[in-house]
């Protein structure tokens, strides 16, 4: 009930934009999941096809972030947003319609590059339209995008049932949708005018060293996260020999997060600086790898129902954990990226911070898979769980290195010089 009670505090613009990726990540996460199986057991695609299509998508995505974000600065985030959902709808749609190569690759371009649109254009919209409350607005947006991501798959296995052209349909309704809800109820917003050129935005962001090493930094926030979808359900199938198992790492980030985002964001808020809370957060995640560690070296399957649950017992630990650790750094992320420079170059800010932590994070992927192949050929199942481990203990001390050098944005109400709020780190 407090969180229902916080979100109608909202102005609705803020609550319609919580809603949407409600949307966003419900119907991404219903198709995007299962569209390399469709490829190569229904297409009959070559594992390296799939590979190229899932890249193109993934790339048209982290490359252009800054496009979008530059377009909300330049153009209003609300048509931006808009625009994203509507292209969104069509490279979904095209999944369903088309068996083609070209039809599969413009459909991976279009759904990528909706994403570059409106991802750093709502988090721009969500962090002007909240003013003073933005670490309250992110964490019901976690909130919110954690409940879609349960939400996404489990609605996703059932349309399988069908066929994968009725999961490709319903995803590109639920945008289609959302674009229409955006256009009736988003009130449009002036963007702010600016004396130079794309490019100038651009350089200005990108000199801004203390904020290119904040991103890079945060690269080990995102490839953490990721392995909610990689690593840790791995290990709950292994551990209980049963793929169902995988879902209940989503379901314990879901109720978690319903229950605790909100009071946990309010409680730190009152209690410390957002650097310190970013820090922390990454320490959690960090350590969120080493329970799952315990019992990733076991063999045979489980002795029953008993032996299954105590031997995931520990991967679900580290769920908890991972869970937690975003729910307490996210927000406060989300609130310090528009913090390193003008207002009026929030999208560009986001653009430019999602790029850059996005593109890394992905080589730490990359990485993580070699480990985990290489861990299970050598029998070393631990060193993906070592591997993640390291990464979010070098992203804490990379926050910390930054905080302690003054190189992050002072929190709101610190009457700290503007000289000091634009240092880069020596």
């Amino acid at each position: 009930m407090r969180t229902w009670h916080e979100i109608r505090r909202f102005p609705p613009a803020v609550q319609l934009l919580l809603v949407n990726q409600l949307g966003v990540n419900t119907g991404f996460y219903l198709l995007v999941p299962y569209l390399a199986t469709h490829l190569t057991e229904n297409l009959g695609m070559s594992a390296a096809v799939v590979g190229v299509v899932l890249g193109v998508r993934n790339l048209s995505q982290q490359g252009l972030f800054v496009i979008g974000g530059s377009a909300s600065d330049r153009l209003g985030a609300r048509g931006v947003i808009i625009a994203g959902c509507a292209l969104r709808t069509a490279g979904f749609a095209l999944f369903a319609l088309g068996d083609g190569l070209g039809v599969l690759f413009g459909a991976s371009v279009l759904s990528g590059f909706a994403g570059a649109l409106f991802n750093p254009a709502v988090r721009a919209y969500l962090a002007r339209e909240a003013e003073d409350r933005r670490v309250e607005a992110f964490a019901l947006f976690n909130v919110f995008a954690t409940t879609g991501t349960l939400i996404g798959p489990l609605l996703g296995s059932v349309l399988l049932l069908v066929d994968f052209r009725t999961s490709a349909l319903t995803a590109a309704g639920i945008f289609a949708v959302l674009t229409v809800a955006q256009a009736l109820v988003l009130p449009a917003r002036k963007a702010e005018p600016s004396t130079g050129g794309v490019l100038a935005d651009w350089r200005e962001v990108l000199g801004n060293r203390a904020f290119l090493a904040f991103a890079l930094a945060m690269s080990g926030l995102f490839t953490l996260e990721s392995q909610l979808y990689l690593l840790l359900p791995d290990g709950a199938r292994h551990a209980t020999g049963w793929d169902g198992a995988a879902g209940l790492v989503f379901v314990v980030g879901a109720v978690t997060g319903l229950l605790f985002q909100l009071r946990l964001t309010r409680a730190l808020k009152q209690r410390g600086d957002r650097a310190r809370w970013t820090a922390v957060g990454l320490g959690l995640m960090a350590a969120a790898f080493l329970p799952p560690a315990l019992v990733a070296g076991a063999s045979g399957s489980p002795d029953g129902v008993a032996d299954a649950v105590l031997r995931v017992l520990p991967v679900l630990a580290g769920a908890l954990l991972l869970h937690l650790g975003v729910m307490v750094a996210q927000p406060f992320v989300m609130d310090l990226v528009p913090a390193f420079g003008r207002p009026g170059l929030t999208g560009t800010s986001f653009g430019v911070f999602y790029m850059v932590s996005g593109v890394v994070a992905a080589v730490g992927n990359a990485g993580v898979g070699w480990a985990m192949d290489t861990g299970r050929d050598g029998g070393a199942a631990w060193l993906p769980w070592a591997c993640c481990a390291l990464a979010g203990l070098a992203s804490a001390l990379g926050v910390v290195r930054l905080r302690r050098l003054g190189s992050l944005p002072a929190p709101p109400h610190s009457a700290v010089p503007t000289a000091v709020r634009g240092r880069t780190p020596a």
